[in-house]
């Protein structure tokens, strides 16, 4: 079983909470919830939509096609009546014109009878529990643990008259619930405080506010200080100051606030502090579109800041990965006294998706700090085979001094202009990448291990790759993909494994010059044979995926 219902109305309309409600309600009967959010850059207005995807196998991407229209106005019912499966229905309420496969109820008199116009599209959701079968005491119970007194009464009460609207068509079978339900961004959020991060800093943009508000939210219990600055200038020189002090610090940003960071990136580089810095992307250039999404700053991640200096870039690939990948790159940071850039974006950051729970014994804290009391001669930048000096935290040692100054540095963290210093710590600097490189994860292989038809891709991109392949297999098809998370640098062992029997490689990026197929063609002998590629601000569902690899590759 797989069935999607649509939510639409105008920004305002309370329809992200009625999503939120029916996917948690969904949840709780046991089935898998796949929750993909449209919405506009307005507080009032326009046309938002949420789409809920549930089966009683993993989700992985949002579908085209879908069962239920929740249409809260008219504009929805117009815009998405095409997209109805072919027993598909609208719900509406009965001023809403209507026509085929619509349902229309008095929702209005209903809530006049109720006299609270809040509840409104709760009566929508009545109706949908009752069509599915799903037992109304589930429901309640969803609005119990968000509501009280008489806003739960009356969400109560409207729910029930929802549920006598309708006869069910389908029985749901309950079943056991054990996963959790969340998004990109807080699972970024959780995998940093489970990796000992304990100062974030951030100026709110969208989509990266999310991470500084739930942190925010859960400060005091997780133990973590939280502040939103006045601009992204400060957010990660304020970043950089704690985990000079000692701290596991991280920042946050679009790309715009990121292109505000350049300056103290390249300040990191030079005095090898480690930080984590994230970039939630979404289409440029400038403002773009800032509700939309994109795989855009790839490029930009690699090669920002002035002057030659080590980072990694790693990619996030789903809520999972967010979590232990985050928790991973504090670790890194810490190893190789460098900048380490997480690259997620406005979709991965937004859906939410029931996933296993997290096992936190998985994460363990690396901080590779020097702890000796005795230390005759401190240097901060001593120039070692490795590249990696000793770090020691200011205070810890009576007598020694941790310098940090942008200028050039010799080995104590005095400022020099000598010529040989300023090679020799150069090229002490960029050795770091040399070891690095060992610690590279290769992309994850799905599909067909040595598959004729190789799909390239990276990040968020995976689930409908992912869902695509899987039918592609199903049909007979030699296809699988390589899905990057390490970016930069890039791991080369699979792609040169696979480059040399693929008949065909594919890129699949959400960017207009396939960034990640340009770096592939630097690094290996190879280049993809065919890019699909889309820019248009809105993810790639697998459906779509699908059907462009069935109809331009595969024909």
């Amino acid at each position: 079983m797989d069935f999607s219902v649509l939510i639409g109305g105008a920004a305002g309309q309370g329809l992200e909470t009625s999503a939120h409600i029916l996917e948690h309600i969904l949840k709780r009967c046991g089935y898998n919830v796949f929750t993909y959010r449209d919405y506009m850059s307005r507080v009032r207005g326009g046309h938002n939509f949420t789409q809920i995807r549930f089966s009683d196998r993993e989700l992985n991407s949002f579908t085209n096609k879908v069962d239920i229209v929740l249409a809260l106005n008219e504009e929805t019912v117009l815009l998405h009546k095409e997209r109805l499966k072919e027993e598909g229905i609208i719900i509406c309420d009965e001023d809403i014109s209507n026509g085929d496969r619509t349902l229309s109820f008095p929702f209005r008199k209903i809530i006049g009878k109720i006299k609270n116009p809040k509840v409104i599209n709760t009566i929508g959701l009545g109706v949908i529990l009752k069509y599915f079968g799903i037992p109304l005491d589930i429901g309640e119970g969803v609005f119990g643990k968000l509501f009280k007194g008489k806003a739960y009464e009356d969400n109560k009460l409207a729910l029930r008259e929802g549920y006598n609207l309708i006869e069910e068509k389908y029985h749901l079978e309950l079943r056991e619930d054990k996963k959790i339900i969340i998004n990109g961004n807080s699972a970024l959020s959780l995998g940093a405080v489970a990796a000992g991060c304990r100062f974030y800093c951030g100026y709110p943009m969208t989509p990266s506010t999310s991470i500084l508000s739930y942190l925010s939210s859960k400060s005091h219990e997780m133990g973590i200080m939280v502040e939103q600055v006045e601009d992204e200038v400060a957010a990660l020189n304020m970043a950089l100051g704690a985990s000079y002090a000692g701290v596991r610090a991280m920042t946050g940003s679009s790309g715009g606030g990121f292109a505000l960071m350049v300056e103290a990136l390249s300040f990191a580089g030079i005095v090898e502090i480690p930080v984590v810095i994230v970039n939630a992307q979404r289409p440029g250039p400038a403002t773009g579109l800032s509700t939309r999404t994109e795989q855009g700053d790839l490029r930009f991640v690699i090669h920002a800041g002035h002057g030659e200096f080590p980072r990694m870039v790693m990619a996030l690939r789903s809520p999972e990965d967010a979590f232990y990948q985050t928790a991973r790159a504090f670790n890194l940071a810490d190893r190789y006294q460098i900048p380490v850039i997480i690259l997620t974006d406005l979709y991965l950051d937004d859906y939410t998706k029931t996933i296993e729970p997290f096992d936190f014994g998985r994460i363990k804290i690396e901080r590779h700090i020097l702890e000796e009391k005795d230390i005759k001669e401190y240097k901060r930048y001593e120039i070692t085979e490795s590249g990696i000096s000793p770090r020691l935290i200011p205070g810890k040692v009576a007598g020694q001094v941790v310098l940090a100054d942008s200028h050039e540095l010799d080995e104590y963290g005095h400022i020099t202009e000598d010529t040989h210093i300023r090679t020799e710590m150069a090229l002490k600097r960029m050795r770091k990448l040399d070891l690095l490189k060992d610690d590279l994860q290769e992309p994850w292989l799905i599909g067909v291990e040595e598959p004729e038809n190789l799909v390239v891709c990276w990040g968020s991109t995976y689930g409908a790759v992912k869902e695509a392949l899987d039918r592609l297999i199903e049909e007979g098809h030699s296809i699988g993909a390589l899905v990057f998370g390490d970016i930069y640098p890039l791991p080369k062992k699979k792609i040169m494994e696979l480059g040399r029997t693929a008949k065909r490689i594919i890129d699949i990026e959400q960017n207009m010059t396939g960034q990640l197929d340009s770096i592939i063609r630097e690094e290996t002998p190879y280049k993809s044979d065919i890019k699909i590629l889309k820019f248009d601000g809105r993810p790639f569902s697998g459906e779509e995926v699908y059907i462009k690899l069935k109809n331009e590759v595969l024909k």
